[in-house]
Parts: structure tokens; sequence; C-alpha cells
């Protein structure tokens, strides 16, 4: 039995990645699937579409030989510019169409998108409906408990979005003001789901398969979804799901596997962006997967390394073969 649907598509079980820009690209959202993650949804993609044949753009847009179902999320403060991209990203392949309301970088919020957009319901609405309206795809909403702690209308925009037609709210538990600062509050997350019908995820500060079954157990909600947890742990996404239906924590990776598939993720990004971009891209991947393990200190000599033929050499001659 899956876990719940969004529209026509089940989510096998409940444990999902999280969009991040700059992190969830195609190789990204490909080894979290491998590795466990039941569903992924892509960077933001911004609704100007003046931007559209940017290589960024054409990065984010590009989903080919991932699994089902292929989920976009979009960014932007305009209803109709909103619909427009929807029914574009829609033309080329997008199954499910996510609306960003929830990012609180200030880049973004200075365009009135994201998490920003929670200050002013009557747009959100608008939003909304014009975005639901363009396509049949289902629509997701991603977004926060509000603007700041004297501003949580969470429980507003989320009868907004199931009066409109939204599929699934996925809700991370901070403020816009909060950004990533202090922790998660999931208080609210549950009483959400205790008025809507429409599957809730919850999001934020989960970090471990305990902490994953505290956050189920408290809300109730029908999936998690993890971010920042899964930067160089994406073996996190089936640690979790045994746990949740087993009780049995599974041991965390060996060395060897670590490096093994840090190895292919960082040969991934060079084919994907193409040596250049892909040796830079791979950098922050790097010191993820390194930290907290023996070989730690060797990020340092790699991030100073500057041609992808040359990263791929250090790590196959001086990590790899030291645990073979």
């Amino acid at each position: 039995m899956p876990a719940f649907s969004i529209g026509p598509y089940p989510i096998e079980h409940p444990v999902m990645l999280a969009p991040m820009a700059g992190v969830t690209d195609r190789p990204f959202r490909q080894l979290c699937r491998s590795l466990g993650a039941s569903y992924a949804v892509s960077e933001m993609l911004s609704c100007d579409l003046s931007l559209l044949k940017t290589a960024k753009t054409q990065f984010r847009m590009d989903h080919t030989g991932e699994p089902g179902p292929i989920a976009v999320q979009i960014a932007g403060s305009d209803p109709d510019q909103m619909a427009t991209a929807t029914v574009m990203n829609v033309q080329h392949g997008a199954q499910i169409v996510d609306i960003n309301m929830g990012c609180p970088q200030k880049k973004v919020a200075k365009k009135k998108c994201g998490s920003a957009l929670l200050a002013d319901p009557s747009l959100v609405n608008d939003i909304l409906q014009a975005v639901v309206s363009s396509t049949d795809v289902p629509i997701t909403l991603k977004t926060r408990l509000g603007i700041d702690s004297d501003q949580q209308n969470i429980l507003q925009i989320a009868e907004m979005a199931e009066n409109n037609g939204i599929q699934a709210l996925f809700i991370h538990g901070r403020t816009k003001q909060q950004k990533y600062q202090g922790d998660a509050d999931y208080r609210l997350i549950a009483e959400v789901k205790q008025h809507i019908s429409i599957p809730v995820i919850a999001n934020g500060d989960i970090t471990t398969p305990h902490k994953a079954l505290a956050v189920i157990e408290q809300t109730q909600c029908d999936g998690i979804m993890i971010g920042r947890a899964a930067q160089g742990n994406p073996w996190i996404f089936n640690q979790i799901r045994q746990y949740l239906e087993t009780r049995e924590v599974v041991a965390a990776p060996q060395q060897n596997e670590i490096l093994s598939v840090m190895y292919q993720h960082i040969v991934n990004l060079h084919d994907f962006y193409g040596p250049d971009r892909g040796y830079r891209m791979a950098r922050k991947h790097i010191k993820w997967f390194l930290a907290g393990t023996a070989l730690d200190h060797m990020a340092r000599q790699l991030m100073k390394i500057d041609q992808a033929e040359e990263q791929l050499l250090f790590i196959n001659q001086n990590l790899l073969k030291q645990v073979a």
C-alpha cells in the first residue's frame, strides 16, 4: 500500500527529498531516489521566462532518466506569469508542479517570492487559483508557518490551498524570519493536519530515524521531507524508512561505500554539467560526503584541484585505494 497519493501518483512510502536550490539537481535527485527517497522535487525554477535559455534554467529543467513522477518547483509572484510557467513546464514533462512559498532567502524575498508571499494572503489565493486552473496535472504547495512569530498564518494558507485544489501541502516548521535558525516547530503542522484532508508533509530538522518517527507521531502527517540531512548522507532515506517500518536501526555505511558512492556521484556531476562546471559543482558534495569520516582532512586538498579529471584521479588514488 502506498503511503498516500498526489493526484493519480501513489507515493510508495513517506520519506521524501526536499527541494534545495543549488543541491537537488538531477544527479542528486537520482542518487537519493536510488537510495530510498520515495519522491523528489526539482530545484526552484523562476517563472521569469526571459531566463528560460540560461544555462542554470536549462540544467534545472533536465529530467532525463529520472523515475516518475517528475515534480517541478516554480517560484514567482505574478499569478499569470506563474500559470504560464506551469503550462510550459508541463509541456516539458512535469507531471506535478510545486509552488514555492517557502524559500526564506533575501534575494528571493526581495522579489516578493517564496515565503515573502505569506504576508499577502490575497495574492497567495490569486496565485493558487491561477496555477491550479492552468493545467490538469496535480499542483502542490511548499510553504512555512508564516512571516514571523506574530504572523503565523499557516492555517489560513492551508485552508486556502485545499479550497483551491492543491493536492498536497509541504510545510517547513519555521517562519520566514527564522530562515534556518532555531528549532523547527511541528505544533502548527499537527493543527493543519487536523483541519484539512489533503496530504500534509512535514519538513525541517528531520535528521535521524528517531526524529522522523517522533515528528510523524506528533503531527500525524502523511509524509516527511528530508533536506539538509541528506547532504553527504543519501542513505538517510532508507535508514528512516526501515526504522518506520520495523523500528530497527540500519547500520551507517562503511567508509568504502561512502567513497564509492561519492566517486560515482562526482562522475555523474561531471557528465551532467560538463567537466569545467562539473568539478566545481562537485566540491560541496565532496565536503559533505567526507565530513565526519577519517578522510575529512582530504577535502581541503580536493578543494584546490581545478580540473575534473584530476579531481577523480586524486579520489581514486588517495581515497578509494586507501580503503580498498
